[in-house]
């Protein structure tokens, strides 16, 4: 597929996010009403129902798994500030797709909660209905991301180009189209520096942009596969368990990514586990993070 706002292929806006040593596969969340948030998702959202059993729906586009919702309906409602989920983000293929969400958001009265221009993406913003955050974007193409000598990204908040993005719609919104997936997640955190000793420190991510609040984390070029931020949760302590939200972000890994974390984590003594070729660690709020072997592309 080739834009006509840019002319580029949707395997070329791919490629720096493809080939990165992570990118983010599923996110798992821990819900109270499962049939409410199913329809939700699948209706408002655009994911289809993978698969249904032993208490968890997947959703996803295609055959593959974005979203995993776990059925709990005796957990506690999170709260605002904790550490957790700040959203999910589903990353489209191209502008045309956000542009027929943003029309089916207009048709079915779906209210959003921001819209920005990020100078690297085009993003719109909702809450689920137990208050988990989602983001819906779309990627510029890599070649036309600011960067600095050091391989930072510039991301600012501007003016979306709604009109924009509904004229270059193609079709109707039929749900999530192929090709989509989860492009980043971000994080509510307590502190930023030690979320960088964590994830850039012993994960191995790159910092690719500051903020104020904020600090944004990629691999591979990419401009964030992981966010954390602050605004609502600064010193915030380890998240207690038995409460909705995030319960778990699942993380393809290439394998020399994979051993270089197992070392650096054991080495500073954080615990981790050995799942076959899987590596499952906590950050310091008690976010679980499931390190899977990438799959050949």
């Amino acid at each position: 597929m080739t834009t006509a706002a840019t002319g580029e292929s949707h395997d070329g806006r791919d490629r720096v996010l493809a080939e990165a040593p992570y990118r983010a596969e599923a996110v798992t969340l821990v819900v109270r009403k499962l049939d409410a948030l199913t329809r939700f998702y699948r209706d408002v959202i655009g994911l289809g129902v993978v698969s249904a059993a032993d208490g968890a729906v997947r959703l996803g586009a295609g055959d593959t798994t974005l979203l995993v919702l776990r059925h709990d309906p005796n957990a506690r409602p999170r709260e605002p500030r904790e550490a957790g989920l700040f959203h999910t983000a589903f990353l489209l293929p191209g502008r045309g797709d956000l542009g027929a969400w943003l029309l089916h958001a207009e048709k079915h009265g779906i209210a959003l909660t921001g819209a920005a221009d990020h100078l690297v993406s085009e993003a719109v913003y909702l809450d689920d209905p137990e208050g988990n955050g989602i983001e819906i974007y779309v990627d510029r193409p890599a070649s036309a991301w600011q960067r600095a000598s050091d391989g930072s990204v510039a991301m600012r908040n501007e003016r979306l180009d709604h009109t924009g993005l509904v004229r270059a719609a193609e079709r109707p919104w039929s749900g999530m189209p192929p090709g989509s997936c989860v492009g980043h997640v971000h994080l509510q955190v307590g502190d930023l520096e030690a979320t960088e000793r964590f994830y850039a420190g012993l994960l191995g991510f790159d910092v690719m942009c500051r903020n104020p609040g904020a600090l944004f984390l990629g691999a591979g070029g990419y401009h964030h596969q992981l966010a954390g931020n602050v605004w609502n949760s600064r010193g915030a302590a380890v998240r207690a368990e038995g409460a909705t939200g995030l319960a778990e972000v699942g993380l393809l890994t290439d394998g020399e990514t994979r051993a270089a974390a197992r070392v650096r984590c054991r080495d500073a003594g954080v615990s981790l586990v050995e799942d076959g070729d899987t590596l499952v660690v906590r950050d310091p709020w008690g976010t679980t993070l499931r390190l899977k072997p990438k799959p050949a592309l």
